[in-house]
């Protein structure tokens, strides 16, 4: 596909998204921690269940650590409301541990002080995480530019063949961060992911 025809997908991709929904942006005042966290229950999870369950976590356990030792099944119990609350879990639980073994604190602020690209290639190092996620962190925490894909989100770029079955495998998006401005990122990323659910509730979005 040349970069012309992928540009175009993508914007008309953008246009329509920012149509028919509207962007859920995150609280300004979550620390990076919070983020990501948040994060790890947000994917491929409405914003409304992900709101109730990382709500549901600080409510429930004393601190962070709590829920880094806490069994994955009772984690399970407090993120039952979540399309795939294991994948939540072992996300959440994977993260915290490696933070502990790492830093020995949940305090991760130190990172939007650092070079992004040294904070990045830190979190990248995290046992947790996901794709969707650290570009979440990133484009929430660290003020940079990249835009969280899914799943659910990479069948919606397939489907609008903004990228190829290799590519999907492959978890690469070319061309996706520079055919949307910095600073619609946020927005654009909330209505992509309120898209991505819609489709993967279609009868065809089950099979595949």
């Amino acid at each position: 596909m040349s970069p012309k025809n992928r540009g175009d997908r993508i914007q008309l991709l953008v246009k329509a998204v920012q149509k028919h929904f509207t962007p859920v942006l995150a609280p300004s005042d979550r620390n990076l921690l919070e983020h990501l966290l948040y994060a790890c229950c947000l994917e491929d999870a409405p914003h409304e269940a992900a709101d109730e369950a990382f709500h549901r976590l600080q409510e429930s356990f004393f601190d962070w650590n709590e829920v880094r030792v806490t069994t994955v099944t009772e984690l399970i119990e407090h993120l039952h409301n979540l399309p795939d609350p294991k994948g939540a879990a072992l996300r959440i639980k994977k993260n915290l541990q490696t933070i502990f073994e790492t830093r020995y604190s949940f305090d991760l602020q130190d990172m939007i002080k650092i070079n992004q690209g040294k904070a990045i290639a830190e979190l990248e190092k995290f046992g947790g995480m996901s794709p969707f996620v650290l570009a979440y962190v990133t484009q929430h925490a660290l003020a940079g530019h990249s835009i969280p894909v899914s799943n659910n989100i990479m069948q919606v770029l397939l489907r609008t063949e903004i990228v190829t079955e290799v590519e999907a495998a492959k978890g690469h998006v070319p061309g996706l961060d520079r055919g949307v401005p910095k600073s619609k990122g946020p927005a654009f990323g909330s209505c992509l992911h309120q898209f991505g659910l819609l489709v993967a509730q279609s009868p065809r979005g089950k099979q595949t």
